[in-house]
């Protein structure tokens, strides 16, 4: 029996919701816009007056989340390279909606859907170096303020692969016959089976939804900070294989500074398995762009690359 999506809400914030709780606890606020921005896997964003982004918690797990957000984020100022929302508001649970809530400063940009090769390699060295600096963060800050270690079993690729595996047998999120030709031959090339570990202070969830960038594709900001762990450094360069095409990761990781073949093993795994994951969501939602966006992350990060 196929279990229960995981992005299924456990909270509904209606905008009636999220505007009452805004207004009562920052009235400042009271004269301006709010609109939904849309439904992540862990909150509901809503954007206040295009200058504040507010995001509640719609499942228990990600309460803790936000509030390592709210404790941490300040520190990270000195080492982040690309504009990231800072939290200003914190927002206390009420009756209505029972759990805290943060309120941003707005990056703007939109999500990097539909870019060109060409627009990919000019965000290289930015994401290069962003990445460089954010794992130069020092892990005994981190572990003070909540940060978890390994919290997703990132070194055991066996279990992975077997999730993946599932993933692909599920029928009720079918994937393209030649999606499915392409990752059945590479999970079986896939031996591995655990990685030595290494420990980097990391944003831990890097993907396109999490990603920003400006009228002209390129990286403008990076934005949901919840699964901020301490780990290895191939989950966030997934981004060197999801984001970017084959031609740009010799200079992406020129640019980041040396890394091994484990790393780039890990690297190209979880950008192969995360858009599994949002292409289900995404099937389940009925987003037909978003669906597309992942099989051609899917389809970039297994083409020939260093």
């Amino acid at each position: 029996m196929t279990q229960a999506n995981p992005w299924k809400a456990e909270w509904d914030v209606t905008q009636e919701l999220a505007q009452a709780l805004i207004y009562s606890q920052f009235p400042a606020l009271s004269s301006m816009r709010v609109e939904w921005l849309g439904d992540g896997w862990d909150n509901t964003v809503y954007l206040v007056g295009a200058k504040y982004v507010f995001r509640f918690p719609r499942r228990k797990l990600a309460v803790e989340l936000i509030g390592r957000e709210g404790r941490l984020l300040p520190k990270l100022a000195p080492y982040v390279t690309l504009p990231y929302a800072k939290p200003l508001f914190y927002g206390e649970g009420t009756p209505e909606y029972p759990v805290p809530f943060l309120g941003y400063v707005y990056v703007q940009g939109k999500f990097p859907v539909g870019l060109t090769d060409e627009q990919r390699v000019s965000s290289g060295p930015l994401l290069a170096r962003f990445l460089k600096r954010l794992h130069a963060f020092p892990v005994a800050i981190a572990k003070e303020n909540g940060v978890l270690a390994d919290h997703r079993a990132l070194l055991d690729v066996a279990a992975r692969k077997a999730k993946m595996v599932q993933l692909l047998a599920d029928p009720v999120f079918p994937f393209e016959e030649s999606d499915r030709s392409i990752l059945v031959d590479y999970l079986q090339a896939l031996i591995v089976e655990r990685l030595q570990p290494k420990e980097v202070f990391m944003h831990g969830d890097l993907h396109f939804k999490n990603m920003l960038v400006t009228p002209n594709g390129q990286i403008a900001g990076i934005i949901d900070w919840g699964d901020m762990c301490i780990g290895h450094p191939g989950c966030d360069l997934n981004i060197a294989y999801s984001f970017l095409p084959p031609e740009a990761r010799d200079d992406f990781f020129r640019e980041y500074g040396e890394v091994d073949e484990e790393t780039k093993l890990l690297a190209r795994l979880m950008a192969v398995y995360i858009p599994m994951l949002i292409y289900r969501q995404a099937k389940d939602t009925g987003d037909t762009r978003v669906a597309q966006e992942a099989r051609d992350i899917i389809k970039r990060a297994l083409a020939e690359s260093c």
